[in-house]
């Protein structure tokens, strides 16, 4: 396991794996090895996705107590995944990170309390999967709209659900975080 930091506790993870000519085994998560890099996750809710090319899905967050830490990976077909550091007092706070998440690559995001997530489906049926740390609490499911922080998803007429689009720009955002 290779592990990146990025911005202020959020990591990049290249996920151990194999291949031979049956194809290849991914270990998705492993406790021992996140806590040697400094990832201490507590498994509540797993779910996936699977998304039609160019469709964005985002920029999701929940508000405390509710709030969560995630992994995030791509089992199938790939994303481009990106995060923002929603939290008041961290040095990084605003700042944004884009990568590309693939299953492929083997690797996955690891996402701490505070940040917003969103992502766009490069591929046709791409497969997203979350750990979660909390559980899902739709009174405190929340986001910003994915096109309020200046980021270029380089997609002219991406597909969106009616609640993503409906959701306040960033800048109108107060923080609980």
């Amino acid at each position: 396991m290779k592990v990146t930091d990025l911005l202020n506790g959020a990591k990049l993870i290249t996920l151990p794996s194999s291949t031979d000519d049956r194809g290849f085994f991914v270990k998705t998560f492993h406790d021992t090895n996140l806590k040697s890099h400094g990832i201490h996750f507590e498994l509540k809710e797993s779910y996936f996705s699977t998304s039609k090319k160019n469709v964005i899905r985002g920029m999701h967050f929940q508000l405390p107590p509710h709030q969560h830490s995630k992994i995030v990976f791509c089992p199938q077909g790939a994303i481009l995944d990106v995060i923002i550091d929603l939290r008041k007092n961290s040095p990084t706070f605003g700042q944004l990170h884009a990568e590309i998440i693939s299953a492929e690559k083997h690797n996955a995001y690891f996402i701490p309390e505070g940040f917003a997530h969103g992502f766009k489906a490069l591929t046709e049926g791409a497969m997203t999967y979350y750990l979660v740390s909390s559980e899902y609490s739709q009174p405190h499911d929340t986001g910003v709209k994915y096109d309020s922080f200046g980021f270029d998803w380089q997609v002219d007429q991406p597909i969106l659900s009616g609640r993503d689009l409906s959701f306040a720009g960033l800048s109108s955002l107060e923080s609980p975080f």
